[in-house]
């Protein structure tokens, strides 16, 4: 049957799938625009629901829905943490952070609960094979439990070599819980986590979903990489497990050794974690917080940050610490896409005459963020910051050092997926002596580096801007 008014090739059913697609295409579209999101992002979704309605409902439903405000990934740290207490384990006279970044601590404490943790021995690592010589030592000498979280955890020599040592210390009575991402290891088959089952390692992956590929949740993956062994030695850092980050000979990464009391913010956020995963909260929680003396007067904060949390505390925590910063502030990150209110207060301290230096690499492991990246490019460098393209290794490390005294090791990139999908971890340290070795380390990386000048990056051909400028529109969806 045929509708009178309309094309006789057009019956019933069709024009019943029509409207239905036009209702949905529309209902989307009021959906985005009424979720009062930053102006950039909505103009982002709604370029790709009106030129391509199809594709954008479909990418909309996996990667576009704000779960911070419907609390779809519903994981309430508030609530977990009361059963987490730190009290008895610290000086009753901590130092304090310098005058200038006590702002940023006590917004670290408001909108993260991460708390001031002082006296840790930490090691800066910057080569693959320095961090798993270490960790596999630790992990050794684990005597009462072993904590591992990572968002990838590869099949090849590197990840079966962790894998034989956790299950090693499991069979000796050790408590092994692995924490794995189930979309980034989709290519890891299951009889991978089941030999470590059998051999007593307690597997559990983050946000169990069944087919991830079907559910709105694919967007929301665990980034974080942490270790913690016998609640004294901790791992934070951007390198994942796999003979990429331990043996590439042009990869470029960054990790932290952490001994004594900073040990306790990773403790913390591995159990919220593993409770949210769904497995059963551990007994005598005080025995994985063991007392741990001062190494040093340094302080420092573990600061996760996701779409559960309330706020989107490490984009705040990083526009923070920029306007802060009085004489440099030194970047590597591997993608940087940032927001416009991160975007504005890099230009702010440039114009107002701090050493802002970005470093990333000539080329990334993602084709189509470096164009977006570089559409940003010009007016940082008109405003006086400086960009260093790393011409051979690809810089993975996620690090940020400023006026020779804060330090910002962890997982989180400088883009729209870290600050606003992603569940990240990040290290803030207040220390002078493990600022300068960072800022050694990135003085070191320069060298590989060619700097990227004003009047020769506006000579690049026109289609070259083209396509960035094109790009950049749909960053904040990478």
């Amino acid at each position: 049957m045929n509708i009178p008014f309309l094309s006789n090739s057009v019956s019933i059913p069709e024009f019943i799938l029509w409207i239905v697609y036009v209702v949905t295409v529309i209902g989307t579209l009021l959906v985005v625009v009424s979720e009062n999101r930053n102006p950039i992002r909505t103009l982002a979704w709604v370029l790709v629901l009106v030129f391509l309605p199809a594709v954008g409902i479909v990418f909309f439903y996996f990667f576009g829905q704000n779960n911070r405000k419907k609390k779809a990934v519903s994981i309430n740290y508030k609530k977990l943490s009361k059963d987490i207490s730190f009290e008895g384990l610290f000086d009753k006279h901590p130092p304090k952070v310098q005058p200038n970044y006590e702002t940023l601590s006590v917004l670290l404490e408001r909108n993260s609960n991460a708390l001031l943790l002082q006296g840790s021995r930490v090691e800066v690592i910057t080569h693959g094979h320095r961090k798993f010589e270490l960790l596999l030592e630790d992990i050794e000498k684990a005597s009462h439990h072993i904590h591992m979280e990572y968002f990838i955890f590869q099949n090849d020599m590197t990840g079966k070599k962790i894998k034989e040592a956790l299950m090693r210390k499991a069979a000796e009575g050790v408590e092994v819980r692995f924490l794995y991402d189930n979309v980034a290891n989709t290519r890891v088959p299951p009889s991978f986590y089941k030999e470590m089952r059998r051999a007593g390692v307690i597997v559990s992956p983050f946000l169990k979903v069944f087919l991830p590929w079907l559910r709105s949740k694919v967007n929301y993956r665990n980034h974080r990489k942490v270790v913690v062994i016998d609640g004294k030695i901790g791992y934070i850092g951007g390198m994942n497990v796999g003979d990429t980050y331990a043996m590439s000979p042009i990869w470029r990464d960054t990790h932290l050794r952490i001994e004594g009391k900073g040990v306790y913010g990773l403790q913390a956020n591995f159990l919220l974690d593993w409770y949210s995963s769904g497995e059963k909260k551990v007994d005598n929680y005080v025995s994985y917080f063991p007392y741990c003396p001062n190494y040093s007067n340094n302080l420092l904060q573990i600061v996760p940050g996701g779409p559960d949390s309330a706020w989107p505390n490490l984009l705040q925590a990083t526009v923070r610490l920029v306007i802060l910063a009085k004489h440099y502030l030194y970047i590597q990150t591997p993608y940087f896409l940032p927001t416009d209110s991160l975007f504005q207060a890099l230009i702010s301290a440039a114009l107002a005459g701090v050493d802002v230096r970005l470093m990333v690499s000539r080329k990334s492991d993602s084709s189509y963020v470096d164009p977006a990246a570089k559409s940003y490019y010009a007016e940082l460098l008109r405003a006086g910051l400086k960009i260093y393209e790393h011409q051979q290794d690809f810089i993975h490390a996620k690090t940020i050092v400023s006026d020779d005294y804060l330090s910002v090791i962890g997982s989180a990139n400088m883009d729209f997926r870290s600050f606003e999908s992603n569940f990240e971890i990040n290290c803030y340290l207040y220390d002078t002596e493990i600022a300068r070795k960072n800022k050694a380390v990135f003085l070191e990386d320069m060298k590989g580096c060619s700097e990227i000048l004003l009047d020769e990056w506006e000579q690049r051909p026109w289609w070259k801007k083209m396509i960035e400028s094109v790009m950049r529109l749909f960053a904040p969806l990478f």
